[in-house]
C-alpha cells in the first residue's frame, strides 16, 4: 500500500526498478544491524552497543587499511575479532556482575564511541581498499548490489538458527521465562553470553558492510542507526510470525520503513519527518506486540 501510494505521488521515481535496488542495496548495513538486535530480545535482553559496534568495526577497517596500511582482509578479520571481545565484556557485566543489559550497553556504547572518536581524530576516512568496495557494491545480480544478497544469506542463517537449533529454541524459551527455563535444565547464562556475543558479531558484519558501501567511515553516522534498527525489529515482530522477533520479519519491517523514508525525502518532506516516522513507527511497534502478547496469555488461559 505504501508503494501504490508513492507511486501515484510520484509515478516516474517509483516507477522505476532503479529506486528498490537503491533501497535494498543501500539498506543492508541497518537491516544487518537490526538482525543483530532481535538476537538478545529473543532472549529478554537489549544490545544498545550494536550501533557503535557497527561504527566502530567500520573505523577499525579504515584505520588499519587506509591509515596503517594492513591488508583489507586482515582489518576486517580484527573488526570481528574484536567484536567478539566487547559482546564477551557486555556478557560478563550483564551476567557475573548482575548489571541490567540496558545499562551495560548504553555505558558500552558511549565508550565505543570516544574509542571511535580517538582512534579516527575525530575524521572521516576515506580510501578504503577497493577489494572491500567491489566485494559489497559490484558484479550486481539483477541489478542490485551484492550486499543486499549478504543480507538475505545472514537472515536465512539466523531463520535456520531461530527455528531449528536448539540455541534458537533456548534463545525463546530464556526470552520467555529464564527461571522456569533454568529449572527445565536450561544453561540460562551460556543463552544469555551467547545472544549478547552475537549481537555484538552480527552488528560488527553490518560494519563491514556500511565501510565497503561508502569506502569510508566517519566517526558520527553510524551511531544514529539504532532507532531505525529498533523499530524494524520491533516492526518485524508484528509480521511473520506476530509476537515473535524473527528474521524475516525484521527484513521486511526495515525494509518498509526504508521505503516510507524515501519516498517522503522524494516528495520533498523535511528532514524532521524522517524521526517522526521512525519514532512513531517503533511506538506502534512495541504497542502492537504488547496488544498480541495480552491476547496470546488470555488465549493461553480461556
Amino acid at each position: 500500500m505504501l508503494i501504490a501510494i508513492f507511486l501515484i505521488v510520484k509515478p516516474a521515481v517509483f516507477g522505476s526498478f532503479n529506486i528498490y535496488a537503491s533501497i535494498l542495496g543501500g539498506q543492508s548495513a541497518v537491516v544487518m544491524l537490526t538482525l543483530a538486535l532481535i538476537v538478545p530480545l529473543t532472549a529478554g535482553e537489549f544490545d544498545l552497543s550494536a550501533a557503535a559496534m557497527l561504527a566502530f568495526s567500520a573505523m577499525i577497517i579504515a584505520v588499519l587499511n587506509v591509515d596503517l596500511d594492513v591488508p583489507v582482509g586482515l582489518a576486517v578479520l580484527a573488526a570481528l575479532a574484536v567484536s567478539i571481545v566487547v559482546g564477551v565484556l557486555n556478557a560478563l557485566l550483564v551476567i557475573r556482575l548482575g548489571i541490567g543489559s540496558l545499562i551495560t550497553t548504553l555505558g558500552m556504547a558511549t565508550l565505543l564511541q570516544g574509542v571511535v572518536r580517538w582512534i579516527s581524530g575525530s575524521r572521516t576516512i576515506y580510501g578504503i581498499s577497493d577489494s572491500l568496495v567491489s566485494a559489497v557494491l559490484t558484479g550486481r545480480i539483477f541489478g542490485i548490489a551484492p550486499s543486499f544478497y549478504y543480507t538475505l544469506i545472514l537472515c536465512m542463517a539466523l531463520w535456520y538458527v531461530f527455528t531449528r537449533t536448539p540455541f534458537g529454541m533456548k534463545l525463546l524459551f530464556v526470552g520467555r521465562g529464564p527461571e522456569v527455563a533454568r529449572l527445565n535444565g536450561v544453561a540460562v547464562d551460556r543463552v544469555r553470553m551467547g545472544a549478547l556475543i552475537s549481537s555484538s558479531f552480527i552488528a560488527a558484519l553490518g560494519g563491514v558492510i556500511y565501510a565497503g558501501t561508502s569506502g569510508a567511515a566517519d566517526p558520527v553516522s553510524g551511531f544514529s542507526l539504532l532507532l531505525p534498527a529498533f523499530a524494524g525489529a520491533f516492526l518485524g515482530s508484528t509480521a511473520i510470525t506476530p509476537g515473535r522477533f524473527n528474521p524475516w520479519g525484521s527484513l521486511f519491517g526495515m525494509y518498509f520503513l526504508a521505503t516510507g523514508i524515501t519516498g517522503l525525502v522524494t516528495i520533498g518532506a523535511p528532514s524532521f519527518v524522517q524521526d517522526l516516522f521512525y519514532g512513531g513507527a517503533l511506538i506502534v511497534a512495541i504497542a502492537t506486540v504488547q496488544v498480541l502478547r495480552r491476547w496470546r496469555e488470555k488465549r493461553a488461559r480461556a
